[in-house]
């Protein structure tokens, strides 16, 4: 069973209720075939066929109701969460979701979360990089960490889209280029520093595009870590391979990267639909198979480590 744990889907009813609350936002998921209208549901299901994708595992991210008020996060986050339902009863052989979170409100999150799991079939949660103007280190959100390590959950950590708070991204037309794999560094560098992995060992942490640059600079991190405030609760070379890696980069000597320093085992198929569509779209597999790795590699990669992670099909 082929899963793409890294594709969003943008129903028209949540981002316009995003927008009513405040978002400033929401253009950049208006607009890409990746919304509620049939023709976008029937366009999105002849690419996975395309490219012999048979489920997508959909998130919110990085269109998440981060609102300072909580009964408008909350709000937000349940109608995402409710229209996801929707579209997974409806094909629920093709797709399956992510809760959205409505950080950095912890309780609320981890009541949220809770509801869509129990009561609408979510699989597991979603959130940024960073909620505001806090880390995923915030003592807030310790509530979310613990429901979901309860339920032995997945987390699909995304990037946030605000520029890792730097003009010299936000400024230059960086935001997608480089500042959203700079943000899936600091924010998963933040959450394993802080000791959530150690405190909260069953959550089943999937970080976006490989995790940008951390595969690169492993050993940089490691030689590092103890000199960086309080430090990380052990190697970061030995938590990275207890996380996941969806494989959204589409660089096969990034991939290969990778593998040698999480382990192949640890790599999951990501094609960040919608902002890759069509041959692109098919790319994201294509390239795992063009990138000289062994055939059981490959086939764990595409058809087997996902299945593994969040036991949807058999592999």
């Amino acid at each position: 069973m082929r899963i793409d744990v890294h594709a969003h889907y943008f129903p028209t009813e949540y981002l316009d209720k995003l927008d009513e609350f405040g978002s400033d936002f929401t253009a950049v998921a208006r607009g890409l075939r990746a919304g509620d209208d049939p023709g976008d549901i029937d366009d999105r299901l002849r690419m996975m066929d395309a490219a012999g994708v048979d489920m997508q595992v959909l998130s919110t991210t990085p269109q998440l109701p981060t609102f300072d008020d909580a009964d408008r996060a909350v709000e937000a986050a349940r109608l995402a969460n409710d229209l996801y339902a929707d579209l997974v009863r409806r094909h629920p052989d093709r797709f399956a979701g992510f809760a959205t979170t409505p950080l950095p409100h912890g309780e609320a999150a981890a009541a949220e979360v809770a509801r869509a799991m129990d009561e609408l079939g979510m699989i597991g949660a979603s959130i940024g990089t960073a909620v505001l103007d806090r880390t995923l280190a915030d003592p807030e959100f310790e509530p979310l960490w613990a429901e979901l390590n309860r339920r032995k959950a997945p987390l699909f950590i995304h990037a946030s889209g605000r520029d890792a708070d730097s003009p010299l991204i936000s400024e230059h037309g960086l935001t997608w280029i480089v500042g959203a794999p700079f943000e899936d560094a600091i924010g998963v560098l933040h959450f394993v520093r802080a000791g959530i992995t150690a405190r909260y060992p069953d959550i089943k942490v999937i970080v976006a595009h490989l995790g940008g640059p951390i595969p690169f600079l492993a050993q940089r991190i490691d030689d590092n870590y103890a000199h960086w405030g309080q430090g990380f609760p052990e190697l970061p070379s030995d938590i990275w391979k207890k996380m996941w890696w969806d494989t959204a980069n589409f660089h096969a000597p990034s991939l290969r990267c990778s593998i040698d320093t999480f382990g192949a085992d640890r790599i999951v198929l990501g094609s960040d639909f919608p902002y890759f569509q069509d041959d692109l779209y098919t790319r994201a597999v294509s390239y795992v198979e063009k990138s000289d790795l062994a055939d059981d590699t490959v086939h764990g990669i595409l058809d087997g480590n996902a299945v593994d992670l969040l036991g949807l099909g058999d592999s």
